[in-house]
């Protein structure tokens, strides 16, 4: 395409934009609605999904050893966990440490529990956390983990816990709200595209007799279509640009929010920066991809002169 043409094609482009005043108010009012829409469930699906993925990294087992247990034995059992292929990572926490983590967590009010347990008189045994790779494979980890007393005499191992039943329904309930999340988002997806295909063929139905007149004096029906791809990306790109700025700016202050306010600070939502090209880039590409289909469709009806 020479580059005259293509400046053509531009040029009328812009014109029919701003000449159908009304009809390009409505196009582009229902491509920021609908995106709107559908970016807001974008946002809190990835959040949901964010989350869930936080609590699964957090599952750990624990393994007790048993409280007589000499130094080689623990070294020893730390190298089997080690070389266990699932495993990610394993920590040894000290009966000290232990102690330590157990006042952390019950906080001011319940320290006075814990008096007079320092030193020797520490009940807490010595343990393990061990981070697996995949989460969900925590039970059949502990699993093997228990089958390391088997053929020892003295057994390291004391008890083995990882939240049994507890982690299992976690893991079904997070599938079950990401599952919830991609079919919404899908319906939403193509409920948006079905109505923003069909406002922008309105604008083009409008125009009917326009078409058929160059039709009938030679224009081909490339000459004929360009201005209307052009319209029509226009028309997507302007549209789904106002739902972008929104939504991010009102993500990047929730963000900001949750991070000083007190009530919010056990809410992890996912970093801007890791979900703004995301939204950014699916919204503006979506837009643009059905302004362009919704003009093909409607223009090649009328092409047929």
């Amino acid at each position: 395409m020479k580059s005259r043409t293509l400046t053509r094609h531009l040029r009328e482009g812009f014109r029919n934009i701003i000449r159908n005043g009304w009809m390009t108010f409505a196009s582009i009012s229902s491509i920021t609605i609908s995106l709107f829409i559908l970016g807001v469930f974008l946002l809190l699906s990835l959040n949901v999904n964010y989350v869930a993925d936080q609590i699964e990294k957090q599952v750990e087992i624990r393994v007790y050893m048993d409280v007589n247990i000499p130094d080689d034995q623990t070294n020893q059992l730390k190298q089997e966990l080690m070389a266990m292929s699932e495993v990610k990572n394993v920590t040894f926490v000290s009966k000290e440490q232990g102690l330590i983590d157990l006042r952390e967590r019950l906080g001011e009010e319940g320290k006075g529990f814990l008096d007079g347990f320092d030193g020797d008189e520490n009940p807490l045994p010595p343990a393990f956390k061990v981070e697996v790779k995949d989460p969900r494979q925590v039970g059949a980890v502990a699993g093997k983990i228990n089958q390391m007393n088997e053929g020892k005499e003295t057994k390291p191992i004391d008890s083995v816990k990882y939240g049994q039943g507890t982690v299992e329904n976690m893991f079904k309930i997070t599938e079950i709200v990401r599952n919830v999340g991609l079919v919404l988002v899908a319906l939403l997806a193509f409920t948006s595209i079905f109505l923003i295909a069909n406002t922008i063929k309105l604008t083009i139905v409008a125009r009917r007799r326009e078409i058929s007149i160059m039709k009938l004096v030679g224009a081909t029906n490339s000459f004929i279509r360009w201005p209307f791809f052009i319209e029509g990306a226009l028309l997507g790109i302007g549209g789904s640009a106002v739902p972008v700025i929104v939504l991010l700016y009102g993500y990047s202050k929730l963000v900001d929010v949750s991070k000083s306010d007190l009530s919010m600070v056990f809410i992890q939502l996912k970093p801007f920066g890791e979900i703004s090209f995301v939204i950014a880039g699916l919204l503006l590409s979506l837009g643009f991809l059905i302004g362009i289909w919704g003009s093909i469709i409607s223009v090649r009806k009328f092409l047929k002169v």
